[in-house]
């Protein structure tokens, strides 16, 4: 996947049928599946692929446990299943991951272990386990830090974990593979409107050259997240707001806070949230949030109550307890909740279930809706655009198609950090046996290579430090401090890879170390 080659291509061909603005969860999957029905696509993102929400996540693959004691039986039932096509389809990324859920009062084990029964039904053939009741000894073995004191029972049971960024990036290979064209860093400044105003292509700008292109097409979807709202005003003659944003944080502690391979599950916080602490590339994410914000930015920041809310929490349930001190990253991400009928809904109030509008202009536009489910979004998109008209009808063919780097399971070693690259591991050892200088680490407390900054500039279109420091080799979501120490080294093999200067170097680093204030905890202090 490369850029030269993909910019090439926009230049070189006249009509489209798809052209998809937005290369996050749902405009990446909306790509594939376009393309893989055999569509000419072209998807444009104004920045870098899951730069915003589709990075940001709590890295599950689940069917909303919280969902079903709302009793949104039929959402958790789609989700469950694509959870499973998710593990079969991208069985490198997407893991089986044992939660387990501590109880400090009697009734707690069998009220969750029925409501968990339910969820295992839901699931049918492509469950990750059965769920059962613990005796509190089996609890505090599984979870070897909980708070062991007025601890009952527990229960465990079974959901999906991945890397988010890592699978935008190989969702964004197969795409290319199945002939889309996808471009990162080329911004949508304009739709094109025929004289009745119906939306026929889209004005973008290079944001690395500043060359703009007129580009047609039949379909135009818009699959922006929480910058929707930006594109319906290039959109509509009169502003409404369609999408309203809800903040979600994470804090990154030392795997010594959750030693073992369970997840921590907490089903109600004392604000009826739920909260994870879940083990990923050998750290422990915890959260999250959920919190109304007015505005939305690229580079969104947790506010004090919501670091207060997780630290506080955690330090409940956990006898060894963190504090501010032992966060090594914090990262906060944006949710695009469908907007409320009536001003002032809480976000719990709020849809969670995407919803796909089609505007009078003809403009398709996607609103809600989680990474779990993103293939069957992107498969409800298409079908909209047929039913419409803007497409000749084709069948979705992704239910079983393989993701880029896909493995068989059990032949993947999650020992080996390079285990998320997948079937690509042997290239990425073949870069570093040609060229041994590769095998130099990018900080001395991790395992991330050179060999990774060079992949990912030459086969997954990384443009910047922050491209690969937070998205491609996932460091800055780690620890933002060894990113930091990283940045000077990364940036030198990049500007050797790309061409560039010294200039370009130095305002690499400024560029990142500003992003990077964002993810140190000491910044709020």
């Amino acid at each position: 996947m490369n850029r030269t080659e993909q910019l090439s291509k926009l230049q070189n061909t006249e009509n489209w049928d798809v052209i998809i603005i937005g290369g996050g969860a749902s405009g990446l999957g909306t790509a594939l599946d376009a393309a893989s029905r055999g569509y000419k696509t072209i998807l444009f993102e104004a920045v870098d692929f899951a730069k915003g929400t589709s990075s940001r996540s709590t890295k599950l693959v689940h069917g909303g446990v919280r969902y079903l004691e709302q009793g949104n039986v039929s959402l958790v039932r789609e989700a469950l299943k694509e959870r499973g096509l998710m593990a079969q389809n991208a069985g490198h990324l997407v893991k089986n991951q044992s939660f387990v859920i501590p109880n400090y009062n009697w009734w707690g084990g069998y009220f969750y272990t029925f409501g968990l029964k339910i969820y295992d039904l839901l699931a049918g053939r492509l469950s990750l386990g059965a769920s059962k009741y613990i005796s509190k000894e089996k609890t505090a073995e599984m979870l070897p830090n909980v708070q062991e004191n007025g601890l009952v029972n527990g229960v465990i049971y079974h959901d999906g974990q991945f890397d988010d960024s890592r699978l935008a990036i190989n969702l964004a290979q197969t795409a290319v593979e199945k002939g889309a064209c996808v471009i990162n860093y080329i911004k949508v400044v304009k739709l094109l409107k025929d004289p009745n105003g119906i939306v026929i292509g889209v004005q973008v700008a290079d944001q690395e050259t500043g060359n703009k292109y007129d580009v047609k097409g039949s379909a135009i979807i818009n699959a922006t997240g929480v910058f929707t709202n930006a594109i319906m005003k290039l959109n509509d003659s009169v502003y409404k707001k369609y999408i309203v944003p809800s903040q979600g944080i994470h804090l990154v502690f030392d795997k010594s806070f959750l030693p073992g391979d369970h997840a921590l599950m907490i089903p109600k916080t004392k604000d009826g949230r739920v909260l994870f602490a879940v083990p990923w590339h050998n750290r422990v994410v915890v959260g999250t949030t959920d919190t109304l914000i007015k505005s939305h930015s690229l580079e969104p920041v947790a506010l004090e109550s919501e670091i207060q809310f997780v630290l506080e929490t955690a330090q409940r349930f956990l006898a060894k307890k963190p504090t501010r001190a032992d966060v090594l990253s914090v990262f906060a991400g944006l949710r695009p909740l469908a907007a409320p009928k009536e001003e002032g809904k809480s976000t719990k109030e709020v849809s969670r279930s995407h919803k796909i509008l089609v505007s009078k202009t003809g403009l398709i536009t996607i609103t809600g809706g989680k990474w779990t489910t993103f293939r069957k979004m992107a498969e409800e998109i298409i079908d909209k655009a047929i039913k419409t008209g803007k497409l000749p009808k084709r069948e979705c063919v992704t239910e079983h198609l393989s993701i880029h780097g896909n493995k068989d399971t059990t032949s993947i070693d999650r020992e080996n950090h390079l285990y998320i690259y997948g079937s690509d591991i042997p290239k990425i050892m073949e870069l570093q046996e040609n060229e041994p200088e590769l095998k130099e680490k990018l900080h001395p407390k991790y395992e991330f290579t050179l060999a990774e900054v060079v992949w990912a500039v030459r086969y997954e279109m990384a443009r910047t430090i922050d491209d690969v420091l937070a998205r491609r080799v996932r460091l800055l979501f780690l620890d933002a401090r060894a990113a930091i120490e990283s940045s000077e080294k990364t940036a030198r093999l990049m500007a050797k890879e790309l061409g560039h200067d010294e200039a370009w170097i130095a305002k690499e680093i400024s560029n990142f170390k500003a992003v990077s204030k964002g993810f140190l905890l000491s910044e709020y202090q």
